[in-house]
């Protein structure tokens, strides 16, 4: 048995938060001495692990009762939960440090964290349809789009605008040279891979619309830098011959 002193100092969970866990009936403690002091065993330890874990999540407490409260909760499922969030959680969290390294890289005071946002997929899909609404490559994209999760589509999007990211640290090259031109085919291959084939004619008329203005031009930009989409247009352009 651990008095709540020690289970405090173990932790690192206040006293005073554990007592309102016990008024609350989130944990409650396994036993109390005659004079009123709460004793945690090893079950308790597990379950205000439990709650731990959730708390890491921003599960609220009442939330947090809900669920280890119940007949049956499954603990190890709850743990197979747990590991995916966090999962989710690192992947995010990885992906904002890759933005904000860029954006030092590139001087920038401000962050701007819109670029890793989902809407952006929904702006690339409208784009798309307008050009090729009834082609075999929309279609494709429409196929591949409905098999993803939230998740997917925001480390999709990020690693699709890394991309831009990389085109606006070479922007000072002759965008005719190989080191640009490889750039151009990874962005080429990209695309196959994640949203329908992309052959030299479409990567064409994509070029087009990355330097035409609008949320992609300011999006790009924001990744690689004033210039970015026309740069990277003109490299397209080239490749494509």
């Amino acid at each position: 048995m651990k008095t709540v002193n020690e289970v405090s100092k173990l932790t690192g969970v206040s006293i005073r938060t554990l007592q309102y866990y016990d008024k609350i009936g989130l944990l409650k403690p396994a036993e109390y001495t005659e004079s009123g002091y709460r004793l945690y065993d090893d079950a308790a330890l597990e379950r205000l692990q439990q709650i731990l874990l959730f708390r890491e999540l921003e599960f609220p407490l009442k939330d947090i009762k809900d669920i280890v409260t119940r007949s049956d909760f499954d603990k190890r499922l709850a743990l197979d939960q747990q590991i995916e969030l966090l999962e989710l959680k690192k992947e995010h969290i990885e992906n904002l440090i890759s933005m904000c390294r860029g954006l030092k890289l590139r001087g920038v005071r401000h962050l701007d964290f819109t670029a890793f946002e989902s809407s952006k997929l929904d702006e690339y899909a409208k784009r798309a349809k307008e050009q090729w609404g009834n082609t075999p490559e929309y279609k494709e994209f429409e196929e591949k789009n409905e098999k993803r999760s939230k998740s997917e589509e925001e480390s999709m999007m990020a690693d699709f605008m890394k991309i831009f990211e990389e085109f606006g640290g070479m922007k000072d090259q002759d965008p005719a040279s190989a080191e640009v031109q490889d750039q151009v085919r990874k962005l080429q291959s990209f695309i196959t891979e994640h949203f329908y084939k992309c052959s030299n004619e479409i990567l064409s008329g994509l070029g087009k619309m990355y330097a035409g203005g609008g949320e992609f031009t300011e999006n790009i930009n924001k990744m690689g830098g004033e210039g970015t989409a026309e740069f990277t247009h003109r490299a397209i352009q080239i490749y494509c011959g």
